[in-house]
């Protein structure tokens, strides 16, 4: 378990531990993953979260530093991939080196009554995966009902984290949604924030609220304590 008790308010570089440092926008290139490695070494995050097809690059090349190596899968496409591809997908990316995976659910199935589904999607990941794996639930996609069963069923799946989010462009994260998540999580599960997280501020009320990881691209202006557009 993280422990979440080893930051400060007053001293945004103390954020860094729980930052999982993200740069997954279209187009990256070798140069742009090289350096995004050096800034999560640098600063001291707790991960670089990554495109898939970069995490033999990006694990060569934090072997040794005590930064993770974080991916997605069914993203930004959510509930895009089959089952039988997120399950492939995920053993090559932990495969290739990958420490943490997030996955996106079907939210459609959910929506659809389709429980058992939904659940051996998760699964499926998990088992092929055999690393800890974020469950991105999207909540604001669900009425008050669906969110309790999605929650449920992601832990039933075997999810390590519960996550409110994907990105932005589904919710800025915020305390209230990581308080439901915590309020709910079973022991030893754990709840990322995820969502146009762009300030100290903004990250400390987060963590306040049980979040144990923060993802963003905006890691390096929230350690500075600066500002910056962030969508993840």
């Amino acid at each position: 378990m993280i422990d979440v008790s080893a930051y400060s308010a007053a001293e945004p570089a103390s954020l860094a531990p729980f930052i999982q440092h993200t740069a997954i926008e279209i187009g990256l290139t070798r140069e742009d993953l090289v350096r995004h490695c050096e800034e999560a070494v640098q600063f001291g995050f707790n991960a670089a979260m990554i495109p898939a097809s970069w995490v033999p690059l990006v694990a060569e090349r934090l072997r040794g530093s005590g930064v993770q190596v974080a991916s997605a899968l069914d993203f930004p496409t959510v509930g895009s991939m089959t089952t039988a591809g997120k399950a492939a997908e995920a053993r090559a990316i932990a495969e290739a080196g990958a420490d943490q995976l997030d996955m996106g659910v079907q939210v459609g199935w959910l929506r659809s009554g389709m429980e058992q589904e939904f659940r051996d999607d998760i699964a499926a990941v998990v088992e092929a995966a055999g690393i800890p794996v974020k469950v991105m639930l999207e909540l604001p996609k669900f009425d008050e009902a669906e969110r309790e069963r999605a929650v449920q069923l992601a832990m039933d799946a075997g999810a390590a984290y519960l996550k409110n989010a994907s990105s932005g462009a589904v919710e800025v994260a915020n305390a209230d949604s990581i308080a439901y998540l915590v309020e709910r999580a079973r022991p030893g599960v754990q709840v990322k924030a995820s969502g146009g997280i762009k300030t100290a501020e903004q990250a400390v009320s987060l963590l306040d609220a049980g979040a144990s990881l923060l993802g963003t691209s905006a890691g390096i202006a929230i350690v500075t304590g600066g500002a910056a557009a962030s969508s993840y």
